[in-house]
């Protein structure tokens, strides 16, 4: 059904409409979560698309966190990029930029995809430190999440009932 109709000056309607938003379709916490189970839809068959899974929630885990992109059907990175992404694996954006010139001829989207897979974080003394821990739980096996820079869970070792 029809939430609400916002008219007038672009900006003003669309903060009007962000913030009813906001109430209907954010469930706000009162502290964030050490431990998210994050489930990838059966459509997202590729990490690439699968990624939602943590870069929507990493905004509710707390700072040293974990994300667990629980994806049991998933058993590739990506059909296009995957050449790339194996590359460079997964990193926080400050990690790219410490080190641009090695990683300027990578296409932008490649890096954008591993920045919202990977989150946010900070270098320090050229120390990758990202805020959450994110842990693929699919077929990708564990040499190659470890090559990715991502932890490793065997899917079936994880009940959904528990969560």
């Amino acid at each position: 059904d029809l939430a609400g109709v916002f008219i007038g000056d672009v900006f003003e309607a669309w903060q009007a409409a962000a913030d009813l938003s906001s109430q209907l379709h954010i469930q706000w916490c009162k502290q964030p979560f050490q431990r998210v189970l994050s489930r990838a839809p059966l459509m997202y068959d590729e990490l690439w698309t699968a990624g939602k899974a943590m870069y929507k929630m990493e905004p509710a885990v707390a700072v040293g966190g974990e994300v667990i992109i629980y994806a049991p059907h998933l058993d590739i990175v990506s059909h296009v990029h995957g050449k790339y992404i194996y590359e460079v694996g997964y990193h926080i954006l400050p990690y790219f930029l410490a080190d641009w010139e090695r990683y300027r001829d990578i296409p932008l989207g490649v890096l954008a995809h591993s920045t919202h897979v990977r989150g946010s974080g900070v270098m320090e003394n050229g120390i990758e430190r990202p805020n959450v821990r994110v842990t693929l739980a699919s077929k990708i096996a564990p040499a190659d999440c470890a090559r990715l820079n991502l932890g490793y869970r065997d899917p079936s070792t994880i009940n959904i009932a528990d969560w």
